[in-house]
C-alpha cells in the first residue's frame, strides 16, 4: 500500500500557511494597517471554508452520522482529523482480514506495441485511502489558487510598497508559493489520471521534478509581472484582472451553450440548483487556476465526468502564446510608466529576466511532455514534429519568397532586352541591302 505523502504534505502546507497567515495579521493590526489586515485575512479564511466544504462534500458527511467530525469542521480543524484517520488507516492496514475486497481492471501503457490488461484486488483500507487522497488533492487546487496566489500577490505588493521584505512576509510568500506549485502538480497528475483512466498510471520523480520546475518559473513569473504592473497603474489593474478572470469563467459555458446539449445532470444526488452552483464554483475555480497558470484540467460541462479527456494542443499552443504577449504588454506598460520606487532597478534587465523565466517554463513543460510523460507512448502527436512542423510553417513564407525571386527578375526584363536577338537577325539582312546600294554618280 502506498505512503500517503501527498496527504502529509496537503496538511503541512495548509496549517503552515494559515498560522503565518494569523501572525503576520497580527502585525499588520499593532501596525495600524488595517486594509492589510483586512485583506490578509480574506485571503487566509475563505480558502478555509472552501477547504472544509470541499472535505465534507467529498466524503459526504451530512449523511453520514458523524457529528464530532462536523464540529472539527465547523472549527477549522477538519484537515487534521483527516489526516489523523488517514494515517490510523495506513498502519492498521494488513492487520486484519478485510471481509470484501473488489476487483479493478487496469491497462499497461503499451511497451513494444503491447498492452496488457491486469486485475487487481483493491480492500477497504486501501479504497478509503485512495478517497482521502482524491479529497486533499482537490483541497490543495482549491487552496492554491483560491487563497495563496492572491495572498502571493497580495504580500508581494505590499512589499514593494513599503519597499522592505520582512522575515515574515518572506516566509509567508515562500511558503504561498509553494503552496500554490503543489496545488498546480496535483492538478496536471490530477488531469493525467483523469483522462488515462484505463490504464495504469506510474509518475517518475523526474516528471515531479520537470512539472514543479515548469510551475514555479510559470506561477513566479505571472505573480511578479501582475504585481509590477499593479504597483504603477492601479486603476488599471482591475479591467485587466476582470478581463482574464471573466473570460475563463464563461468560456466553458459559452462551449456548452454551442453544444446545444441539454442540462447537465452530472450530480444525479443534488437537485438542479445544487448543481448549477457546484458547476458555477468548479468554473470559478478553473477561471482562477488560468489566471495564474494553465489549467491542465479542461472543463467540459455537457461531459458526464466534467472533464475534456482530449489532448487539445491548439488550445495549449494558443494560451501561452497569448500570455507571454500579455506579460510582455504589461511589462512594457510598467516600463513606461514606473515611478521613483523603481529608482535603483534596472528595468530593461528586469523586463529581460522575467521573459526569459517565462520562456524557461515553456522550455520545462515541453521537456515533461516530450520525455517524462508516463503515458507519452499513447500520443497521437510528438511534441519535437510538432515543433518542426511550427517551424517549417513559419519558414514557408521564406522558402515562397526565394523561389518566387528568380520568376519576378525574368519578369522583370526590359521588352528591349529580350527582342534584342529578333532585332539583330532582322537587321543583318538590312545591312547587306544597304552594301548592295549603287554608287552615286561620283
Amino acid at each position: 500500500m502506498k505512503f500517503p505523502g501527498s496527504v502529509l504534505v496537503s496538511v503541512f502546507l495548509f496549517v503552515a500557511e494559515t498560522v503565518t497567515a494569523l501572525y503576520l495579521s497580527s502585525t499588520y493590526s499593532s501596525a495600524g494597517d488595517r486594509i492589510w489586515l483586512s485583506l490578509t485575512l480574506l485571503f487566509s479564511l475563505l480558502p478555509c471554508v472552501l477547504v472544509q466544504f470541499t472535505l465534507i462534500f467529498i466524503h459526504r458527511d451530512l449523511k453520514r452520522d458523524r457529528p464530532l467530525v462536523l464540529l472539527l469542521h465547523m472549527l477549522q480543524l477538519g484537515p487534521l482529523i483527516r489526516c489523523v484517520e488517514v494515517f490510523c488507516i495506513y498502519f492498521q492496514a494488513g492487520r486484519v482480514e478485510e471481509p470484501y475486497v473488489s476487483i479493478t481492471k487496469k491497462r499497461q501503457i503499451p511497451k513494444n506495441g503491447l498492452s496488457e490488461e491486469i486485475e487487481k484486488e483493491v480492500g477497504r483500507a486501501e479504497g478509503k485511502l485512495f478517497t482521502h487522497r482524491s479529497a486533499f488533492s482537490r483541497a490543495s487546487v482549491i487552496q492554491a489558487f483560491l487563497g495563496s496566489a492572491p495572498q502571493l500577490t497580495l504580500q508581494l505588493y505590499i512589499s514593494i510598497l513599503q519597499r522592505e521584505i520582512t522575515i515574515g512576509r518572506s516566509i509567508f510568500m515562500t511558503l504561498s508559493l509553494l503552496s500554490i506549485v503543489y496545488g498546480a502538480l496535483r492538478c496536471n497528475i490530477l488531469a493525467i489520471k483523469i483522462k488515462y483512466d484505463e490504464y495504469e498510471v506510474s509518475v517518475r520523480p523526474a516528471a515531479y521534478l520537470c512539472i514543479f520546475l515548469w510551475r514555479s518559473f510559470e506561477i513566479a513569473t505571472r505573480v511578479v509581472v501582475l504585481v509590477l504592473f499593479s504597483s504603477v497603474l492601479q486603476i488599471w489593474v482591475l479591467p485587466v484582472v476582470l478581463l482574464n478572470f471573466f473570460s475563463f469563467f464563461f468560456y466553458p459555458w459559452i462551449l456548452f451553450w454551442r453544444s446545444r446539449s441539454p442540462f447537465p445532470e452530472n450530480i444525479k444526488t443534488m437537485s438542479r440548483v445544487g448543481t448549477t452552483i457546484v458547476l458555477c464554483f468548479l468554473t470559478f475555480l478553473y477561471a482562477g487556476i488560468n489566471m495564474f497558470c494553465w489549467s491542465a484540467v479542461q472543463l467540459k460541462i455537457n461531459s458526464p465526468d466534467l472533464i475534456n479527456k482530449s489532448q487539445n494542443w491548439y488550445r495549449l499552443t494558443v494560451y501561452y502564446m497569448l500570455r507571454f504577449i500579455e506579460n510582455a504588454f504589461l511589462l512594457l506598460m510598467w516600463y513606461i510608466y514606473k515611478t521613483d520606487i523603481y529608482m535603483y532597478v534596472c528595468a530593461p534587465l528586469l523586463i529581460l529576466k522575467l521573459l526569459i523565466a517565462y520562456c524557461t517554463a515553456i522550455f520545462f513543460m515541453l521537456l515533461f511532455y516530450q520525455f517524462f510523460h508516463p503515458c507519452k507512448k499513447l500520443f497521437s502527436f510528438n511534441i519535437s514534429q510538432g515543433l518542426l512542423s511550427c517551424f517549417r510553417w513559419l519558414c514557408s513564407p521564406c522558402k515562397r519568397q526565394r523561389h518566387s525571386d528568380p520568376v519576378e527578375r525574368a519578369d522583370l526584363k526590359s521588352p528591349d532586352d529580350s527582342e534584342t536577338p529578333i532585332q539583330q537577325q532582322k537587321s543583318e539582312p538590312q545591312n547587306r541591302n544597304a552594301n548592295l546600294d549603287v554608287p552615286s554618280d561620283s
